[in-house]
């Protein structure tokens, strides 16, 4: 079994991170736990007593950190990744050691987030969505790790000054462009699609959450952008195409138009539940990421969490896009259940049956070819 991060090297991990001050306010954990409808698993049970212990050393060495107070804090899962978090939590009076985490009592969670300069959330449905809009209200440094494995723990230990340099490569480029062309290959049939950058600004994750009000994923290593959604009047997106998608081992094919996917062209059980989705949310089929991960470039292995897949290659992600700079919120979903962000990770141990066959950013009449048959090029 992986070894936990000890103490030194969790602090280590802080400051890489974080670039901790001298003085610094409080710092929160954050858990989501298990219910009926959402059954706790063996990961998920191992990852509360892997933050339990962060929190344990923390505070048993507390005169060593920075912080103000050290904060454990649960609350019941929201049913779906990125849903709107609960106002009130619970914040733990006295780990006890395992993974039941210990009772506490429900404070306000506003009241939580405004005393805290930094906060980690490592939850089994992710928050990063309502983490970074709650991050731009109360201004602390955030990292959102959903689904964290302990299988990530070494990863946890990479030179992220050097990674985060890597991401601002891809990130400039995503900033310059008006679009990426992708072509994806299934089954021996290639799909291709465009991406419309315009009116949009990219963003990079590449492990340093450094200043107020950011918060990224960790383990982290990508850059990635929402693409724009057509919301200026008599502007349509340039969005469309034609996207495959591995579902166990059918390929769903989606027809994109004005950034959304508003077909299935495929036949089968995978493709009909991915069309009744796009039938009854279609704010579902919205086009809200286009991501490029770096981190296969470091020999790090997928390990079956989005959180860690996502970083290793190219990924597009469905749903909503408000936290990255778009325009489709949970407002946009007609069921506050629906609302979701997701992504489809291409790498092949994620997707096996389909294949990477060019990345091309566009510059008006300059076009740069940056990945081909899943390898980088720049």
């Amino acid at each position: 079994m992986i070894k936990n991060l000890s103490f030194d090297e969790l602090m280590r991990l802080f400051h890489s991170v974080f670039a901790l001050r001298a003085d610094e306010d409080e710092l929160t954990f954050m858990l989501d736990l298990p219910d009926e409808k959402v059954p706790d698993n063996d990961a998920w049970h191992d990852r509360r007593r892997i933050v339990g212990e962060w929190y344990g050393w923390l505070n048993a060495n507390s005169t060593q950190t920075p912080f103000s107070e050290i904060n454990l804090c649960t609350y019941q899962n929201v049913g779906a990744n990125n849903g709107d978090l609960p106002p009130f939590i619970k914040k733990i009076n006295e780990y006890i050691g395992d993974a039941s985490l210990g009772s506490g009592m429900l404070v306000s969670l506003d009241e939580v987030l405004a005393a805290s300069s930094v906060v980690v959330s490592v939850p089994e449905l992710s928050a990063t969505a309502p983490l970074k809009m709650f991050a731009k209200k109360f201004r602390f440094r955030g990292a959102s790790m959903p689904g964290f494995l302990r299988s990530m723990i070494p990863s946890l230990s990479l030179d992220y000054e050097k990674v985060h340099a890597r991401v601002v490569q891809f990130q400039e480029r995503m900033e310059l462009a008006d679009g990426v062309r992708i072509r994806l290959r299934a089954n021996g049939t290639t799909y291709e699609s465009l991406y419309d950058l315009r009116y949009r600004p990219a963003h990079a994750s590449g492990g340093l959450m450094r200043e107020p009000g950011v918060v990224a994923n960790l383990p982290s290593g990508e850059a990635y952008i929402t693409p724009y959604e057509g919301e200026r009047t008599n502007e349509p997106s340039r969005t469309a195409g034609l996207l495959p998608v591995q579902f166990e081992d059918e390929i769903v094919v989606y027809r994109i138009e004005n950034n959304r996917a508003v077909e299935v062209v495929s036949q089968g059980v995978c493709s009909k539940s991915e069309r009744d989705k796009l039938g009854e949310e279609p704010a579902y089929g919205n086009i809200a990421e286009v991501g490029i991960g770096v981190l296969g470039e470091w020999g790090v292995k997928a390990v079956g969490s989005t959180l860690l897949d996502e970083k290793l290659g190219l990924h597009i992600a469905f749903g909503r896009s408000e936290h990255f700079g778009g325009v489709t919120s949970p407002r946009s979903f007609n069921n506050p259940k629906n609302v979701i962000h997701i992504d489809r990770v291409y790498v092949p141990s994620v997707q096996p049956r389909i294949s990477v066959e060019e990345v091309t950013f566009l510059f008006g009449g300059r076009e740069e070819l940056i990945m081909r048959e899943g390898s980088f090029l720049v």
